[in-house]
């Protein structure tokens, strides 16, 4: 599960993560949308010293007006796993992504799920971030990653 593009050094990353065993990925994109509060994203950037950043939270879109990016950027992660050697497909994820996640845990018969995020400190804190409440729901192991910066 990603919310944004995978950098080459996230690709790199999770393609080797167990050696030279071939990988196969069901990537689902996790849109911003109303699950995503921009008081909680504002309080992450200042935590981790992005001001601007924290000033810019509602430019940014969400909602339906961030399906076509979210599926740009899938696009393009799927197109960077492939190019790495791995099989790659995926799909973009609006409503209820942990059932889906659940779904294609149990028809992929997948050994692991990645959640690679950039950093949320406050959801981590509670245990609300998509990590933490997947170890609950999915019934493999959940490793948490964090993105590469760009």
């Amino acid at each position: 599960m990603i919310e944004k593009p995978l950098s080459q050094e996230d690709v790199e990353f999770v393609t080797t993560l167990h050696g030279e065993e071939r990988t196969s990925f069901v990537v689902l994109m996790q849109p911003r949308g109303d699950q995503a509060d921009v008081l909680l994203r504002a309080i992450d950037d200042v935590a981790i010293g992005e001001l601007k950043e924290a000033t810019r939270e509602g430019e940014e879109p969400e909602g339906k007006e961030a399906r076509e990016p979210a599926e740009l950027a899938l696009e393009f992660t799927l197109q960077a796993l492939r190019k790495a050697g791995s099989d790659a497909v995926g799909q973009v994820v609006e409503d209820h992504p942990l059932d889906k996640l659940k779904t294609v845990v149990d028809e992929a018969s997948a050994d692991e799920v990645i959640v690679l995020t950039a950093p949320h400190y406050v959801e981590e804190f509670f245990h609300r971030d998509w990590a933490s409440r997947a170890r609950h729901k999915v019934g493999v192991p959940v490793l948490k990653l964090f993105a590469h910066s760009e």
